[in-house]
């Protein structure tokens, strides 16, 4: 069963996350296989941004979490933000 996580935060600075993201891209290499990752700009408040995060199985999430650069990034994240980050996590039960 996929899982996807939801990652949603406000920051005032977006260039600095963005910068955070890529060059947390660039230590990973390649993704694994059926990940995927989105990220989204609220148009009603631009500050506010939402990380979709599809993994394969909630296992394949877990696996990632438990990665210490996982938690480096994480905590660098939560510092670029002036709320949350929150976290979703689903379970998918049907796409279409």
């Amino acid at each position: 069963m996929s899982f996807i996580q939801i990652i949603e935060y406000e920051t005032d600075r977006p260039d600095e996350m963005w910068a955070l993201g890529e060059a947390r891209r660039s230590e990973m290499g390649g993704a694994p296989p059926g990940f995927r990752l989105t990220i989204t700009q609220d148009r009603d408040n631009p500050s506010r941004f939402l990380t979709i995060v599809e993994f394969p199985s909630y296992e394949m999430a877990m696996e990632n979490n438990e990665r210490p650069e996982t938690d480096s990034f994480a905590k660098e994240m939560a510092a670029l933000c002036t709320s949350g980050p929150r976290f979703h996590n689903l379970d998918v039960k049907r796409t279409f």
